[in-house]
């Protein structure tokens, strides 16, 4: 079993985002544009209060007349952009975002600082992807099994991951930032627990049924989003996910003996899986 994770970098596809949306997002994240819009903001927002109001105030244009009207509307549409881009840190989105692996260990060795229930309930699915895992903490929780993990009862020293292949932090964000800070220097991935600056992996919520595996992850930042994600998709995949499986791994030995081109293989497998479906049992009711 592989065990699923995003890792930084990777630069996803414009394309695949849909160019409308990603026109309109460059767009609205342009400076003039942002400077139009607070404009326009400050000019109704002025001109409701002026006609709405119990002040009987004059309103932008009769104020200092119309070209005067759309100077100060322009200048306190600056000011307003100004504010909310240093409030905004001037945000852009992500230029790396995460490259979806699944890592198989194979006994390779995987080091899980943190004793708590937050670090026992991450050890299952690194040992079930061949991980050999040591649990390093000053106290380990009794969720954790000691006969399947080897157990170092001290604190993390960055000597801890020479050697390792992957690490888990699940501990305090301090402790966190040592492991990332050690990590770093071995060329080694680490999954902080809800902590994401301290992460360069990510683990999702997984659907794994049949040999098939689906994962979810919102790169550490809303894990309990991936959870329903899951939980959702979980009602959509077949319960019979492996016999599709396999009929595609058939299918795919007898296209390459047979050199079919890469073009047909796909379609090929869409019939052979509505071949597949159509043949199902039928239960009385679908009759």
């Amino acid at each position: 079993m592989a065990i699923p994770l995003s890792v930084e970098p990777f630069t996803e596809p414009e394309s695949d985002r849909g160019s409308a949306s990603a026109w309109v997002d460059r767009l609205l994240a342009a400076a003039p544009v942002k400077i139009a819009i607070g404009a326009v903001l400050v000019v109704v927002l002025w001109a409701d209060v002026a006609r709405e109001g119990p002040w009987n105030l004059p309103g932008p244009f009769e104020t200092i007349g119309g070209g005067g009207g759309y100077a100060l509307a322009l200048a306190l549409g600056l000011s307003l952009g100004a504010l909310l881009r240093r409030r905004n840190g001037d945000a852009t989105p992500d230029p790396l975002p995460r490259l979806p692996v699944f890592l198989r260990f194979d006994h390779r060795r995987v080091v899980v600082v943190g004793g708590g229930g937050v670090a026992a309930s991450k050890i299952p699915a690194l040992l079930a992807a061949g991980a050999d895992v040591t649990v390093i903490a000053p106290s380990i929780a009794p969720a954790i099994d000691r006969s399947r993990v080897r157990v170092l009862e001290r604190e993390f020293a960055a000597e801890d991951l020479d050697g390792a292949w992957f690490a888990t932090a699940a501990a305090t964000p301090s402790v966190n930032r040592e492991v990332r800070e050690a990590a770093e220097t071995r060329g080694i991935f680490v999954n902080a627990v809800d902590d994401p600056p301290n992460a360069t992996a990510y683990l999702g919520g997984t659907i794994a049924r049949g040999g098939v595996t689906v994962a979810f992850s919102t790169g550490g930042e809303a894990p309990a989003l991936a959870g329903l994600l899951r939980e959702a998709f979980d009602e959509l995949v077949p319960a019979d996910i492996g016999t599709w499986a396999e009929s595609a791994r058939e299918l795919r030995q007898r296209q390459r003996l047979e050199g079919v081109p890469m073009a047909a293989r796909r379609p090929q497998l869409l019939d052979a899986l509505n071949r597949l479906y159509d043949g199902r049992e039928r239960s009385p009711a679908d009759r």
